[in-house]
């Protein structure tokens, strides 16, 4: 099957082009989306106050078809071939494989590579993976990023970096979570809600500016239990 078969508009374009190697010999670039699933897991849970249900899990077929388009958008200014390459990393609990797999597998038939990293302390996570991994293709030549996640410890100042090279730049995630992203002068923030069809229904997101009159719960970003990490 093409990659380009039953992709609409602009995706359609940039899986043509894609495929056709842009009609020349010119450099490959990579256009580079980065999913943390761990800290978005977070993020969605607090959001929802426990686990997502089906209408709330993030559709990643819809991810991909974003991130085509955002390729095609890309194309249009740069004169090397682009190549997008969607990516996500997860940490793997003791014994969750069998619940993990399929999630897995759908995600690997849609198009994204994934990083699984065997979840064996608390501070086993994959941010230096994924910092190595945009480092890597930033070497070989990026012509854009999108990093979803709202761990700005880990990404603000990386992306700033890369983006002061004139890069563009994009932060994937949830406004209420990440407002140095959303502040920054030189990063593209995108509100995950905002790109058509990754949620089925819309999220029960509270915030301080938009309280119903009866009060809400905001639910906390971490367990207490993160207190105990490291001491």
């Amino acid at each position: 099957m093409s990659l380009s078969e039953g992709l609409p508009g602009s995706a359609h374009a940039a899986a043509a082009f894609i495929e056709g190697g842009g009609g020349d010999n010119r450099q490959n670039k990579r256009v580079l989306l980065v999913w943390d699933a761990p800290n978005l897991d977070m993020g969605l849970g607090a959001i929802l106050g426990g686990r997502p249900t089906a209408a709330y899990r993030p559709r990643f077929d819809a991810l991909g078809r974003w991130l085509l388009s955002r390729t095609a958008e890309l194309s249009a200014t740069e004169t090397a071939t682009l190549e997008p390459e969607a990516t996500v990393f997860t940490n793997i609990a003791p014994g969750s494989a069998d619940v993990v797999r399929p999630w897995v597998e759908a995600l690997r038939n849609v198009g994204f590579a994934v990083f699984a990293k065997p979840k064996v302390e608390e501070d086993s996570d994959v941010d230096a993976d994924m910092l190595h991994h945009i480092e890597l293709r930033r070497g070989e030549g990026l012509a854009g990023v999108m990093v979803a996640s709202a761990d700005g410890q880990a990404f603000r100042e990386p992306l700033e970096d890369i983006a002061a090279t004139g890069v563009p730049v994009q932060v994937l995630g949830f406004r209420e979570h990440a407002s140095w992203a959303v502040s920054s002068e030189i990063l593209d923030f995108v509100d995950l809600e905002d790109i058509p069809g990754v949620f089925r229904e819309p999220l029960p997101r509270v915030s301080l500016e938009s309280l119903p009159d009866e009060g809400a719960w905001l639910q906390p970003f971490r367990p207490l239990s993160a207190l105990l990490v490291g001491r």
